[in-house]
């Protein structure tokens, strides 16, 4: 044997040895139920505020005009007099006005949807990835994943912070990745039985879609490998959790994240499933009364707002994420400390989220009032078809495109909702009406039907 293989057989051992070490590594530090919970008196929300005031125009003028000294919030009592962050604040400082960091300490940007043109942007430096690979780490631990375990991940990649958030995380806990993303059902059970995936990632919606496409194939449950799957990115019911747990055979577990805090990771689902598990050691979390914007009592239904404590790229401050939820500081029965929040029953404005993509009234509205042969009179119908969501639009045309012949108004209608395509990504129905057929009210008009709320 000469030297030169020895050396080759035995740099092969020490990688062995070493990924071994550090896979274990990973599953420890993400399965460690003690080192989530932060004291609510001194935690890293004061560091997080001073880098936003030094590194933030936006917050050093919010600060100053409330006449806080961002090194003075030591307390959880000192947040409630700090000003809040929307959406509309991310988008009018597009694209990276809201940055702490110089742009090449930048290592990637996602992106979401707003209510116009342009997306709210979310930055990362090198540390805020490895941070995210660590939340996410963590969260699939919760659900019992461990090294070696495949992931199938049918979440969407690119500018969706969903795909590239499991991915990177799972590969950090020491698992194989499958980056799927999604769609193509036909592949995605096929690839399930012959790579053997132990775990699934994918928004709900989907997942019912897909136990349905494996029943309508012949499959029963206990043919697919997968025993636990992970999704979030639209709200869903602990009804239709038993719905895909019965049809895959898996334990179906909740995932709580947004773009603007980074993504998925913010909270998760254990094994128990009595609710989602903040990573209190990153993110502060608040309930408030969406109408007088003061702080609730812990339990009481109200408005969830984060503060980042540990966000390099884009740290941020109250942020109203117009969820409603509850929470809690109970300890969980799988062992963890940290305060858990119940799954959101709804939202405080209204933007509507349909299949994992927010989606805002004013955008459609946007889109049909520049057509001019379309009239002032519109109404979005939300409805779920299955277990997927579905979204139509019904607009009032003049008489004269009635006139039309029929190959016209279907290039029209295709033209109205290849329109509304190019601003929301995602396929929309749209109806024609003759004048008059939309309903009128005296009062505020009717603009969304959503029949998902008398499921």
């Amino acid at each position: 044997m000469s030297a030169e293989t020895i050396v080759v057989m035995l740099a092969v051992i020490y990688g062995l040895l070493i990924g071994s070490f550090v896979n274990a590594w990973a599953y420890r530090l993400a399965n460690d139920k003690s080192i989530v919970r932060q004291k609510r008196s001194v935690c890293p929300k004061c560091g997080a505020q001073i880098r936003a005031y030094d590194n933030i125009p936006f917050y050093r003028k919010k600060l100053d005009d409330a006449g806080v000294a961002p090194e003075a919030v030591s307390c959880h009592g000192d947040v409630a007099d700090l000003p809040f962050t929307t959406k509309i604040d991310l988008r009018d400082h597009y694209p990276f006005g809201m940055f702490a960091r110089p742009r090449d300490q930048i290592v990637r940007v996602h992106a979401s949807s707003g209510t116009t043109g342009n997306p709210t942007t979310v930055g990362y430096t090198r540390a805020d990835i490895d941070t995210w690979g660590d939340l996410i780490a963590r969260t699939l631990a919760a659900g019992g994943v461990k090294p070696g375990d495949l992931l199938q991940n049918a979440y969407g990649y690119g500018l969706f912070t969903g795909g590239l958030g499991l991915h990177f995380g799972a590969e950090r806990l020491g698992c194989t990745v499958v980056p799927i993303s999604g769609g193509n059902t036909e592949r995605q059970l096929k690839i399930m039985r012959d790579f053997g995936a132990t775990a699934l990632a994918c928004t709900p919606s989907y997942a019912m879609y897909l136990g349905d496409a494996a029943r309508d194939r012949g499959l029963r449950p206990e043919d697919l490998p997968i025993r636990v799957g992970f999704h979030g990115a639209e709200p869903w019911t602990n009804e239709l959790r038993l719905q895909i747990e019965a049809a895959l055979g898996i334990e179906a577990l909740d995932i709580y994240g947004l773009s603007e805090m980074g993504g998925p990771g913010v909270a998760f689902e254990c094994l128990c499933k009595a609710g989602m598990h903040i990573n209190e050691d990153h993110y502060m979390a608040e309930v408030i009364d969406p109408e007088t914007l003061r702080p609730l009592p812990e339990g009481e239904v109200g408005e969830l707002v984060f503060t980042t404590l540990s966000r390099e790229a884009q740290p941020l401050i109250r942020y109203r994420t117009r969820d409603l939820c509850s929470i809690t500081s109970e300890p969980c029965a799988c062992g963890r400390t940290s305060a858990r929040m119940s799954k959101p029953i709804g939202r405080s404005d209204d933007m509507l989220i349909i299949r994992g993509v927010n989606v805002f009234p004013s955008q459609i509205e946007e889109v049909l009032m520049s057509i001019p042969e379309i009239e002032p009179h519109y109404q979005i119908v939300v409805d779920r078809k299955g277990y997927l969501d579905i979204i139509e639009v019904w607009v009032e045309v003049g008489e004269d495109i009635f006139a039309e012949t029929m190959g016209d108004l279907e290039r029209f209608q295709r033209g109205v909702q290849a329109q509304i395509y190019n601003v929301l990504n995602i396929q929309v129905a749209v109806k024609l009406k003759e004048p008059k057929a939309i309903r009128r009210s005296e009062g505020k008009a009717v603009r969304v039907v959503d029949k998902r709320k008398a499921l």
